[in-house]
């Protein structure tokens, strides 16, 4: 691991060289020829980490090396400070830093530099250029791992149809006692979460239960946090709701969801729960419910099982048998041959079946040894892998006679990564346990925190693309799980990571001195508050994760890099004023969720010089500084949700790449040019602003952008501009004041346009002989239409958009009485959502008509009058939402004393219907 570190000092110091060239005056020559030493002993470590015999002595001079590294990068960095301090933040040259300064700079690179070369000398693999995996070219790779998600989460799963069928018949048992629990028992990665979800999802399951909710448990359970996440779940309620529900304590929210469940026949499954304590203190939570109601358990420790019901027997997941172990093995090593039933090569089954059997039947090792081997495509390879398996399991059967073997597997899966993958792996391990991951928050962290160099930029290619393809190859290798997809339904949109693997990024992590998580107790007994004394011994990553208590930090530690802090700040006693005790910081994420009105950023943030990530998230209104200005590296500003100031030195920061300010607020930047030509993504701006000397020109990186319009006229001209757009994949525009908009035809030539919202009027023509919707692009995968008042159906234009997979149709989009979805139309439709349309009569969809549709949802469409009869015809819908509609028109849908009402053998398909709030008539 200590190439990768090395690899990032030396692209640390080769970015510094190119922005902050006028910092290193006097030092540029000790500077480079430290590089260039590092450069060197980055291909003896390269070498020195593809031999898994490492002895002793390695180890401690590959140690000793990471941390001249990390002393180099200190150095560099601790210049730049201090010459931005002599010359001031805002450029303006106040003097040069003092020639005594530079001098023990110069002192101090060389006395690094002075050290390598004496470790170099002990390293007998030092001059040799290595051949491995780990030197070869980033491009090279990126080349070899093109974009292809081929293990879509579940897709590939074997031998759980006799286990799927015991927990069904144990759910539809008609018991009529309280507290009917069905567990689901097993070790670590045995597939317990993917039979549960298997279930949860089943047609029947659907069918037979009023309701359903899912609430993730873990080691650190937080029972409010479940009760919370569960009422959320089951209510589906409005912003006002929420806020109220966010207020209720825990006792509270156990009455709550009690009086939510006890006239229903529920499902709530409570995954991966530890403790029979955690059980007890849930349980007044779930009444007796109807008759028939029940809660289903995944759990490692069949005691607890049995604790909760002595009644029904555990259903265990038993290890998949060779010939099984075999058939998951080839879906993951070759998934590419699906059409040859993932045929494996002869020469390479026996050396294939021999390693899986290492694997014990455990699924999860199954899956990750697949994925590494996805990656070898020789027999020489492969019997690489081979060697070092049986060279390593023997160290970690002792340990642990069951997870030994499957340790092993894990681990060597990550020593087997290419060593610019390696810190992008273990940095998932700063989130908390079952966490779902943001893909374009954690690139963003990766290129914050140097994971991504700039050099690695190719054509048309972005440090943005280089890292999504790096998440790509995690996913590929079976460590990282897709959690959901995109609006395109190809690309991934959140991630995940099995708590075994997890488990490895954090041991590894705090071997390598990589990142420290601080898990402050949840026992009440162990006080209200715990003290974290900073010191330089500890990780240069920290991460808070949840609890209830409050988390003070003591001393100083100014080699700090990231702090991400997972809970309300209130809870953490961190004075920014004090900012000096962490003047290297890149990354920072503060949330706030205190019912202050106003959270006045401190001024204090300004002397962060080094910050490039931001993320502030509050319940209350953001009111940032002026000494915003002075964050010259900073690449993302990300804040949530209101926002009442943005000060306009904002756009002098020239490295820029990511700015998403509130949700729909906008905002009057004051523009410069330069900065403009490096912004991907830009929410939410003023149109006035790009207008302004044509700066809408410079957006030529643009990949994601919400704009505002004051004036009709300026809708064309940034259209056009944006046409010349290569990267463009989402736009949320918004015309104020009722305006309607002019021609918005320049949107069909926004060719690689995916996502798309459109808030405002659109001008309608009743003499045309086509819907003024014909003009939008035909790779829209997303559309929001908002208050547009169109009074023509655009579902014919709509219908034939050919990759459209979710259409929103919001508040007074539509004024018309009449929908109609002809046949052989909306043929990708995924999600449909129909909001407040408030004149809409009679909806008519025909046979064939959204064929694939999935979610249904309607809500405040008060004179609707029926549901359309086509919806018998759309088999794959799982859901339908339904709120805020008539009683007289839910009635038809209904069952009542027996008697069907009037509509529904149209829906009686549907597994899933979700009634909520109805209207008197």
């Amino acid at each position: 691991m200590a190439e990768a570190f090395v690899s990032l000092a030396i692209e640390r110091i080769s970015d510094l060289l190119i922005h902050e060239a006028v910092f290193l005056l006097g030092v540029r020559e000790e500077v480079e020829g430290l590089k260039a030493e590092l450069e060197r002993m980055k291909s003896s470590l390269e070498d020195a980490d593809s031999r898994q015999d490492q002895n002793k002595l390695n180890r401690t001079l590959v140690r000793q090396i990471r941390d001249l590294a990390y002393e180099a990068e200190d150095v560099i960095d601790d210049s730049i400070l201090h010459a931005a301090h002599q010359r001031g933040f805002h450029g303006i040259i106040k003097k040069f830093t003092e020639p005594s300064h530079l001098h023990k700079i110069g002192v101090k690179v060389k006395g690094i530099q002075t050290k390598l070369e004496s470790i170099s000398k002990s390293l007998p693999a030092y001059n040799r250029i290595s051949g491995t995996e780990g030197s070869s070219s980033v491009f090279e790779m990126q080349q070899r791992f093109r974009r292809t998600y081929t293990h879509v989460e579940e897709e590939d799963v074997v031998s759980l149809e006799d286990t799927t069928k015991e927990v069904l018949a144990q759910l539809m048992t008609e018991e009529d006692r309280l507290h009917v629990v069905v567990s689901i028992v097993g070790m670590g990665g045995i597939g317990k979460t993917t039979l549960a979800k298997k279930v949860y999802k089943h047609d029947d399951v659907k069918r037979h239960f009023d309701c359903c909710a899912w609430a993730f448990i873990s080691q650190q359970c937080m029972p409010r946090e479940v009760l919370h996440d569960l009422l959320l779940k089951l209510l589906s309620p409005s912003k006002e709701e929420r806020k109220l529900i966010d207020k209720l304590k825990e006792h509270e929210l156990v009455k709550r969801l009690y009086d939510v469940l006890k006239e229903k026949r529920y499902l709530v499954v409570l995954d991966d729960i530890w403790r029979s304590e955690d059980w007890d203190n849930f349980k007044p939570a779930f009444p007796r419910g109807r008759k028939g109601s029940k809660i289903l358990f995944t759990t490692r420790h069949k005691d607890l099982a049995l604790h909760a019901d002595p009644c029904n027997s555990p259903v265990e997941v038993r290890f998949l048998t060779e010939d099984e172990s075999w058939k998951l093995f080839k879906m993951k090593a070759f998934p590419g041959k699906k059409t040859e039933f993932h045929a494996c090569p002869e020469e390479l089954e026996m050396l294939g079946r021999e390693m899986v059997k290492k694997c014990g039947g455990l699924p999860l090792a199954i899956a990750v040894l697949g994925g590494l081997l996805a990656t070898k495509k020789s027999p020489a390879q492969w019997e690489m892998v081979h060697s070092d398996i049986n060279a390593h399991l023997n160290k970690f059967q002792q340990e642990d006679h069951r997870y030994g073997g499957v340790n092993g597997i894990l681990a060597l899966s990550y020593n087997e990564l290419p060593f610019h993958l390696k810190p992008c792996f273990l940095y998932l391990g700063h989130y908390p346990e079952d966490w779902e991951i943001s893909k374009k928050e954690l690139i963003r962290l990766w290129i914050a925190e140097g994971f991504i160099s700039p050099s690695w930029k190719s054509g048309e290619m972005l440090m943005e693309d280089v890292a999504e393809q790096f998440l790509e190859q995690l996913i590929n290798r079976c460590l990282v799980q897709v959690g959901k997809r995109d609006h395109r339904g190809t690309g991934v949109k959140t991630c995940h990571v099995h708590d075994l693997l997890r488990d490895l990024c954090v041991k590894k992590a705090q071997e390598e001195n990589f990142l420290e998580i601080i898990q402050p107790p949840s026992n009440k007994s162990d006080g209200n508050s715990l003290h974290v004394t900073l010191t330089a011994s500890m990780a240069r990553r920290i991460a808070i994760h949840p609890s209830k208590r409050y988390v003070s930090f003591k001393g100083k530690y100014p080699n700090l890099r990231t702090l991400l802090l997972f809970q309300n700040e209130e809870l953490i006693k961190l004075h920014i004023s004090k900012c000096n005790d962490f003047k290297f910081l890149r990354v920072l994420n503060l949330v706030r969720n205190d019912m202050l009105s106003k959270w006045h950023v401190s001024s204090e943030i300004g002397n962060l010089y080094h910050l490039r990530y931001l993320r502030l998230r509050s319940a209350g209104t953001i009111i940032l500084p002026r000494s915003i200005g002075k964050l010259k590296n900073l690449h993302t500003l990300y804040l949530r949700y209101q926002v009442s100031r943005i000060p306009d030195v904002l756009f002098k920061l020239r490295r820029l790449r990511h700015i998403v300010v509130g949700d729909i607020y906008v905002y009057e930047p004051l523009l410069l040019r330069d900065t403009l030509k490096n912004i991907e993504t830009l929410k939410y701006i003023r149109s006035k602003s790009l207008i302004e000397n044509n700066a809408v020109l410079d957006l030529t990186n643009i990949g994601s952008l919400g704009i505002s319009f004051e004036r009709s006229k300026d809708v064309e001209l940034i259209l056009k501009a944006l046409i010349q757009s290569q990267r463009l994949e989402s736009l949320y525009m918004w015309l104020e004041d009722s305006i309607p908009y002019p021609d918005l035809e320049p949107l069909s030539r926004c060719h690689h346009l995916s996502k798309l919202l459109l808030r405002g009027k659109i001008r309608e023509d009743p003499h045309l002989s086509h819907h003024s919707l014909k003009i939008l692009p035909a790779n829209i995968a997303k559309l929001t239409l908002w208050e547009c008042e169109m009074k023509q159906d655009p579902m014919a234009a709509l219908g034939k958009l050919p990759h459209l997979r979710t259409l929103r149709l919001w508040t007074s989009s539509y004024k018309g009485t009449k929908l109609v979805c002809s046949a052989n139309e909306f043929l990708q439709l995924d999600c449909l959502v129909i909001v407040a349309l408030q004149e809409l009569e009679k909806w008519q969809i025909e046979k064939g008509a959204m064929p694939c549709l999935r979610s249904l949802s309607l809500s405040v469409v008060p004179n609707l009058r029926s549901f359309p009869e086509g919806l018998r015809y759309i088999t794959a819908l799982q859901e339908m939402k339904l709120s805020s509609l008539k009683s007289s028109l839910v009635e038809r849908i209904q069952v009542i004393d027996g008697r069907e009402g009037e509509d529904f053998s149209n829906v009686r398909h549907i597994p899933s219907i979700q009634i909520d709030c109805t209207l008197e008539d």
